[in-house]
Parts: C-alpha cells; structure tokens; sequence
C-alpha cells in the first residue's frame, strides 16, 4: 500500500499525538534530575543515583497499576489521573527541600508518569485500526523524540532563569497534555465491555492469564533484553568517550545523532519496515543495536563514536515501533491495557536494572567487557524473535507487523 491509499488516520489520534507532543515539549525535569540535585543542591553523586533509582522503582509499580487500571476503570481516567498527578508531584519535586520529601516526591512521580503509558499505549490500539497501527506507533514515536529534542535545547535557556522554571514549565505542559484529552478525546474503552462488566471481570482478564499468557510473555522479555542494551547507553557511552580522551562535548556531538536521526528518518524508515514482517524488523534492529554495541567497543574517535550512534539509531528506529504494535495485535481487546501494562513493566525494569549492572561489571571488567556482553544480548534477542514471530500457517500469512502476532495462545 502507497502513501495515496492508505487510509487516513482517526481525528482521536491526532489529538492523541499533539498531546504527547506539548507534554514532551516541556520533559525537562527528569534528563536533568542528577544534574539538579548534585550541582544545584550540592548531594553527593550516591543520593542522586538513589533517587534516580526510586523514580524506576515508582516506574514499575505504575506499569502495573496503569494496565489494570485502563481495563476496568477506563483509558481516559487512568491517562487524566497519571497526567494530573504527575503535574502535581512534578511542582511539588521542585519546591521539596528536605532528601526524604525529595525521594518520596520522585518516587511517586514516577508511578504517576508510568500509569499513564499503557493508557495511551491501549488507546491508541483502540482508535487505530489494526492495519494502520505500525504507522500510528511510529507517528508517536517521532513526536516523543520530536519534543525531547526540543525540550533539550530549550532546557539550557531556561535553566538560567532558576531550576525552578524547568519545574513549572515541565507541570504546566503536563496539566496542558491533561487539558487537551480532557477536551478532545472521548473515552475508548469498547463500548461493550462499559457495559458488560460481567465479560471484562471474566478470569482471562487478570494480569495473571497475561503472565500464563506464554507466547506474549517470551515478547516481553525478548523486550526486556533489548531493553537492557538500550539503557547501558547513558552511563556505559560517556565513560567510554572520556577513557578514549574524548571531551564532554564530544560526547554532546555523538549524542546529539541519534535526536537528529531519529526526526529526519524516522517516517521514512517505518514507511520501508511496515509492510514486512515483524519478526524480520525486530531482529534486524536487535541486531543494529548489537552491531553499535560492537563498534562502541573499538572505537577510539569522535567519528567512529558517530558511525556506532548511526549503527545503533537506525536499529531503535526500525525497532521500538514494531516492537510496539505488537502489543495490541497480541491482546485481547478486553486487556489490552494489562498487556500494555507488562510491556511497560519491561522498559522501567530495565532502566531500573541496566545501570546497577552496568556499573558492577565496568568497575570489575571495564567498558570493552560491557558492550561485547550487550553484543552478545542484542545478537540472542534477534535470534528469539525469529523463532517467536516466524510465520505460522494460516496465521501469518499476511506482512506488516500488526498482523504478525495473532493468536493469544501459548505455541
């Protein structure tokens, strides 16, 4: 299908997307929480790692709370709670004085922001036809890295009006991204199961048949290992640039890459993936991202660090957006937010996991033993989803990555 006849996608989703959209805009806080707590409020690098660690920690319950959530309370009310308390918590982070009240702060803003993700993970499956759910999550994804992207220019200009400016801006745009589902978008949950509660209450619908759910379960921790890699990036890439002699600016220049390749191709790249198969897609980003683990661990030059960075973004772009609209294709409508919910789970894990680990083994093996680990990771994780996403006959038959997984049912 060309880019004249697919159809059009739902007014609900646009809405959807400027929303992501304003509330990325302002995401300032939580890039520059360590940076704010150690040289703004002068603590010790410790009690910012502990703090950072508390926010993935209020992650992974909020992943959880929010898949269950969305199926039985609502996509809407779940998605307006987390952006509200999220906006609350966001203001009251900037304001908190004492270490204990900044930790609890941190704590809940992070279960705040996680509730809301499956929610918009779940809506957007309902708004968007199965067919046009590649393109829609690859749409939110660019908007996501769109508005960080700004939101990291932006960051430095208005941090010199105080910390505290971030603070304000960064709840307002959230209360604004609140405002406009308020407005704009009506509830999504199916009809059918607002008004047959007795079909969502049924056993299948708890986040216990979604963890026997064994086919969706290996996803997620295939996830959950590509996951890992991608967040060995924010404390394996800087060390490694300063060990080759590389200034913080240089690394400013390697990082900067990935932001720019991701807006400029991300449309074109989902427009060239979409209408092949999934497992295909997933393994050859799995297996780009291993590739840039490889080169990181030999390179020694600004260029070399911006050739792994092309490596490693191409993989994310062909990766994230398939692995995504997977989710929906897999669950059944009635959970779909408790699938979005596990699949969450698996990215605040991993951010809450990856640095731990990644710190042991640079301290006791150092970088090059870290990226040959997240090589190995990347290549076992493109071999699993071969295996898990092959084609089954008379399943998947037809391409596209909303159409690879079908069944709900264990292989």
């Amino acid at each position: 299908m060309n880019d004249r006849t697919r159809p059009p996608l739902p007014a609900g989703f646009w809405w959807l997307w400027t929303a992501t959209l304003v509330n990325r805009f302002g995401l300032f806080v939580m890039p520059f929480l360590s940076l704010y707590l150690a040289v703004e409020r002068g603590y010790s690098a410790t009690y910012a790692g502990l703090v950072i660690s508390l926010y993935g920690l209020g992650g992974i319950a909020g992943s959880l709370i929010g898949g269950s959530l969305s199926d039985r309370w609502g996509r809407r009310p779940t998605l307006l709670t987390g952006q509200l308390g999220a906006a609350a918590f966001t203001l009251a982070l900037g304001l908190a004085e004492q270490p204990v009240t900044i930790a609890a702060c941190v704590t809940v803003l992070g279960v705040a922001l996680k509730v809301s993700q499956p929610a918009i993970g779940a809506m957007l499956a309902d708004l968007v036809p199965e067919e046009s759910r590649p393109r829609a999550y690859s749409l939110n994804y660019w908007a996501l890295n769109l508005g960080f992207s700004v939101s990291a220019l932006s960051a430095g200009t208005l941090a010199a009006f105080g910390y505290l400016t971030l603070f304000v801006v960064d709840a307002a745009s959230t209360l604004l991204c609140a405002v406009l589902v308020f407005w704009r978008i009506p509830e999504t949950l199916p009809a059918k199961l607002r008004t047959e509660p007795s079909a969502a209450a049924a056993p299948r619908t708890s986040l216990a048949a979604v963890v026997r759910d064994r086919r969706f379960m290996c996803l997620a921790g295939l996830n959950l290992l590509v996951v890992t890699v991608f967040t060995q990036r924010h404390l394996a890439l800087p060390l490694s640039i300063a060990e080759s002699g590389l200034s913080t600016a240089d690394y400013g220049i390697v990082a900067g890459v990935n932001g720019v390749m991701i807006v400029t191709l991300q449309l074109a790249v989902t427009r060239f993936t979409q209408h092949r198969p999934a497992g295909w897609v997933l393994a050859c980003g799995a297996l780009l991202i291993a590739l840039s683990s490889v080169l990181n661990g030999h390179a020694g030059t600004v260029l070399l660090y911006c050739c792994a960075a092309v490596v490693y973004t191409l993989g994310e772009i062909a990766y994230v957006p398939t692995s995504e609209a997977q989710v929906p294709a897999m669950a059944p409508e009635h959970a779909r937010g408790r699938y979005e919910g596990v699949m969450v789970l698996t990215w605040a894990v991993g951010g809450f996991v990856a640095p731990l680990t990644s710190g042991l083994i640079i301290d006791a093996h150092g970088t090059d033993t870290l990226w040959a680990g997240c090589a190995v990771i990347g290549a076992l994780a493109a071999v699993g989803y071969v295996a898990l996403l092959r084609p089954r006959r008379g399943k998947d038959d037809a391409p596209g990555p909303a159409r690879a997984l079908r069944s709900t049912q264990a292989p």
